[in-house]
């Protein structure tokens, strides 16, 4: 779909969407297509018992003499009251409704709206990212889908007098959203095609924007005594890998053009079975997405690099299979992770927080850097405290708690904080090694959080990002289809793009 920012006029071809207000009245250029059309949208509006409420709508068809297909009038809500957020629902509202009619082409006048958060042309953008955002759509394996079924929508343009600024503003959101497809897609694929050492050849593919990659084999992990992270992996015939991702944008020369000002790391569990515990069979098709942290650190990293980010970052994911066979790792065996410490395997599908021991550790001991973000689908028990809402923060700084709440609440993709009280770290105490995996059933959120501070540096300012309900969705929303979310991308890019660029 081509998305372009053009001058307000009639567009003489496809579908014309215009805007109403609250309490049902008409902004300028519905005014003005209602009097070319003899007053025909007042009138379906009217019938329709139109109050402008933000994503309302009503269609009706272009009356002859006139070369549209059919004219849309959508609600905004009250103007003041419209936040960019807003913006991004109408367009993916406009997208998702009229994507099943079949048109080839969408025109959407946006006239400017007073004491809105937002200028025009910042609205404009985001209504084009939110149409973008929701054009997506993973259907790389349908062979029968008949011709009427896929989205025929070509091209969309945005009728604005602010359209080269707009323009300029969409251009880094659309750079985001290559990133938000990039995890989607990885999440979306099935296991038999994203293990471990696929997933690495994709990031291997994102040197072409400028990004490092190394890969790390089991051999290069054993080598700096990578037993945790290893023991998950040792009963899958898939290879385990580490991948490292460094993005060197800051500008300028000395000391600080050569520091790491942040670094994500995620869990990348290709497949899920729990290994000798194993998991129930109802559901288990959905641990292909077990990797959702990895997927959202990789498609940071092509964000970041995307727009030019003015910051060096290293994102580094483990990726692992986690199977039954006669290697696998059993409960009661104790691993020693590159930290040194020793852990208690009490449960095999405690695995993400043993993938994430050993990463943790690397990327410190590596690239020092001085703010460390790790996201992981790590736990059942985060959905019962958050359900599908917000993504629970685990954190050893107030400030950047806060940090990733606002930015969450701007984005769209929202956290919540949790207690990191001493008191937990009792529940995954060992009577035989440094550590247990598991802390039992009560505030088991918060125990997997204690069990990760273990593996970070004093100095380090750390947070854990409990992603196990935001990953992927049983449900449409504007801007987001059925299946992987790409959450935690846009979440992430505002937080270095408000508070780590140089």
């Amino acid at each position: 779909m081509k998305i372009s920012f053009t001058k307000p006029g009639l567009p003489e071809t496809g579908v014309l969407v215009v805007m109403g207000f609250d309490g049902g009245t008409l902004s300028e250029s519905a005014h003005a297509i209602d009097e070319v059309t003899g007053g025909a949208l007042s009138r379906a509006a009217k019938v329709a018992k139109f109050k402008g409420k933000l994503g309302e709508m009503v269609s009706v068809l272009a009356p002859s003499g006139c070369k549209l297909e059919s004219i849309v009038l959508i609600g905004i809500g009250k103007p003041e009251k419209l936040d960019l957020l807003g913006a991004e629902k109408i367009g993916g509202t406009i997208y998702m409704s009229l994507s099943a009619k079949q048109p080839r082409t969408v025109s959407i006048a946006f006239d400017a709206v007073e004491g809105g958060e937002g200028r025009v042309w910042e609205h404009a953008a985001h209504i084009a990212n939110g149409a973008l955002l929701r054009s997506f759509r993973f259907d790389k394996y349908r062979t029968k889908e008949e011709a009427d079924q896929k989205p025929s929508i070509r091209a969309l343009k945005i009728l604005t007098s602010s359209g080269g600024r707009a323009r300029k503003a969409f251009d880094v959101l659309e750079k985001v959203a290559e990133g938000i497809f990039l995890t989607r897609n990885l999440v979306s694929e099935p296991a038999n095609i994203l293990y471990p050492d696929s997933f690495a050849q994709t990031c291997l593919e994102l040197t072409e924007l400028g990004i490092e990659v190394d890969v790390l084999s089991e051999s290069d992990m054993q080598k700096l005594n990578m037993g945790a992270l290893l023991g998950v992996g040792q009963g899958s015939e898939r290879e385990s890998k580490m991948v490292i991702m460094r993005w060197n944008g800051l500008q300028g020369k000395g000391r600080k053009a050569k520091t790491t000002q942040i670094a994500f790391v995620g869990k990348g569990v290709t497949f899920d079975t729990g290994g000798i515990s194993i998991k129930p069979a109802a559901g288990m098709e959905d641990m292909k997405w077990d990797m959702g942290g990895a997927g959202a650190v990789t498609g940071l990293m092509k964000a970041l690099a995307g727009r030019k980010a003015n910051v060096n970052v290293v994102g580094v994911i483990g990726l692992v299979e986690n199977m039954p066979d006669g290697r696998a790792q059993r409960p009661g065996d104790v691993v020693t992770s590159m930290s040194g410490q020793t852990i208690e395997v009490i449960n095999t599908d405690a695995e993400g927080r043993l993938v994430l021991a050993d990463a943790l550790t690397y990327t410190q001991k590596e690239y020092e850097p001085k703010t460390l973000i790790n996201l992981a689908t790590l736990t059942g028990a985060i959905l019962v405290s958050l359900g599908n809402e917000r993504a629970g923060v685990f954190a050893n700084n107030e400030e950047l708690a806060n940090r990733l709440k606002e930015c969450g609440d701007e984005t769209g993709e929202k956290t919540w904080p949790f207690p990191m009280d001493n008191e937990y770290d009792e529940l995954i105490k060992s009577q035989i090694a440094d550590m247990k995996n598991v802390g039992g059933r009560f505030g088991g959120s918060i125990t997997a959080a204690k069990f990760l501070e273990r593996f970070i540096e004093k100095e380090t300012t750390w947070a854990h990002i409990d992603i196990a309900g935001m990953a992927w969705s049983t449900k449409d929303t504007p801007t987001v289809p059925k299946g992987g979310t790409g959450y935690g991308v846009r979440l992430l890019d505002r937080l270095v793009a408000k508070y780590y660029e140089g």
